[in-house]
């Protein structure tokens, strides 16, 4: 496995193994790797010759008030975890080497950031976009994997390739989740032991609304009340947004007539934690 710190090393790689006729799996993280990115890994082994990690702890993403200096970093235990995985090339470049001091290009999609996380966190998703087309760009991968757990920063990136006709395959991969359910993020690490015990109440109110569409319910209303009823029990939680929304274009519904995905964020204590589920019609 390698380890490098800049783009032009990158593609020297990558044009060598292009060179040789293997297929490259690119996984975008920021880093604090977890199980979660390595069933990603996985996925992307599966699939083709190579596999690129890359950890950039992206500063375009983050807003003013948000968690770019705490955000976890611990690169010795990325290369382990990247290791045990069979990963390739580790990318880890500095936010110099990714924007120079004169970097002024972005790349925006309109209408499906409008909702969730995209109207709680303006900004967000054209950092995010911007950096994955740069990353897609150096890496030129044949296909990159995201988690479903960011279920509607997987369906802007999807829209985005679509839109902008980038040959690379989006391959988005299921939600990992610890035994009581919690979804494994990196974030999980600044939760308190009090904090981890209350966040469990995201996936009490998904398995609540689940059980209530199992024997029937239609009424979004209804359910999200439910939901709402289970955080909001839970001292520690404060529900920045739970939601249904058509899963093709991310907007609001009444009923449950079609695709949709329920996102919810909700804040344990200091933390931002978020958690979807989608309803197959």
């Amino acid at each position: 496995m390698k380890v490098v710190t800049t783009i032009d090393e990158v593609r020297q790689q990558v044009k060598s193994w292009r060179k040789n006729g293997a297929t490259i799996g690119l996984v975008p993280t920021m880093g604090y790797l977890h199980e979660g990115h390595q069933s990603l890994m996985a996925a992307a082994k599966q699939d083709n010759q190579k596999v690129i990690v890359t950890i950039f702890v992206n500063p375009m993403q983050f807003g003013p008030k948000e968690d770019l200096a705490s955000y976890p970093r611990d690169l010795e235990r990325d290369k382990n975890a990247c290791q045990q995985m069979g990963v390739d090339l580790i990318f880890c470049p500095s936010a110099s080497e990714m924007y120079d001091a004169n970097f002024n290009s972005y790349v925006n999609v309109n209408g499906l950031t409008d909702a969730l996380c995209g109207k709680k966190r303006p900004g967000h998703f054209k950092g995010v976009c911007t950096v994955v087309t740069k990353l897609f760009n150096i890496t030129q991968p044949d296909r990159a994997y995201f988690g479903q757990k960011d279920a509607q920063q997987l369906a802007v990136i999807q829209r985005m390739v679509s839109d902008l006709n980038i040959d690379i395959e989006i391959i988005g991969c299921p939600i990992v989740r610890e035994s009581d359910g919690l979804a494994k993020s990196s974030r999980n690490s600044y939760l308190s032991q009090h904090e981890r015990l209350a966040a469990i109440c995201l996936y009490q109110s998904i398995e609540c609304a689940q059980q209530m569409i199992q024997t029937g319910e239609k009424s979004v209303q209804t359910i999200l009340t439910a939901m709402k009823n289970i955080i909001n029990a839970q001292p520690l939680a404060k529900i920045d947004y739970i939601e249904f929304v058509d899963y093709a274009t991310l907007t609001a519904v009444d009923r449950l007539n079609q695709d949709s995905l329920c996102a919810l964020a909700v804040y344990i204590g200091k933390t931002r934690l978020i958690d979807n589920f989608i309803y197959h019609h």
